[in-house]
């Protein structure tokens, strides 16, 4: 068994309620931290499972089993310039090469502010992309594909667990 950290953002319960924290640390997410942010409740996981996808897909069970309305796995999916430099352990210098096409053609475009001055990236489309290139372990790839598609699953709604293994799966092609 791996321990892997994420957060799950979520929402649907009155953080002044006296069973507040008992919902969660008496059912199955007395693996996580629980803390209350901005009207949403942040639930800091180190779940033990074999895989990240078998870590998320149960916590998201167990955090609805609880009564909260999931929105979001975190690390979050949408990253900066900066960001992407700090995760795959590069220098901002390298990064920016990178997306001026200096270093290499076909880094993949922003998702968010496309025309502004702090575009944003998929963090799992950046990874994949670096990791066809060497410059990221398949580990840290194939994490940010299982985040990605599990905030995919997530908007999609439906059985979740199916949803996020179609999804990965979709995916893993890339990986190789």
């Amino acid at each position: 068994m791996t321990t892997f950290e994420f957060t799950i953002i979520a929402t649907g319960l009155d953080p002044e309620a006296e069973d507040f924290e008992s919902r969660f640390y008496d059912g199955a997410c007395d693996d996580a931290s629980v803390s209350f942010q901005k009207g949403h409740v942040l639930l800091d996981f180190a779940r033990e499972a074999e895989t990240l996808e078998e870590a998320i897909a149960s916590a998201v069970s167990d955090a609805r089993q609880a009564g909260a309305i999931v929105e979001r796995v975190e690390p979050d999916p949408l990253v900066s310039l900066a960001d992407i430099a700090s995760r795959a352990e590069m220098t901002r210098g390298a990064m920016t090469n990178y997306v001026k096409g200096l270093r290499q053609d076909g880094f993949p475009p922003p998702r968010m502010r496309i025309t502004k001055s702090s575009p944003l990236w998929d963090w799992a489309d950046v990874a994949i992309w670096l990791y066809q290139r060497e410059r990221v372990d398949k580990d840290v790839a194939r994490s940010a594909v299982v985040v990605s598609a599990a905030n995919d699953a997530l908007e999609c709604g439906g059985d979740f667990s199916a949803n996020l293994h179609e999804r990965i799966e979709a995916r893993e092609a890339e990986l190789v």
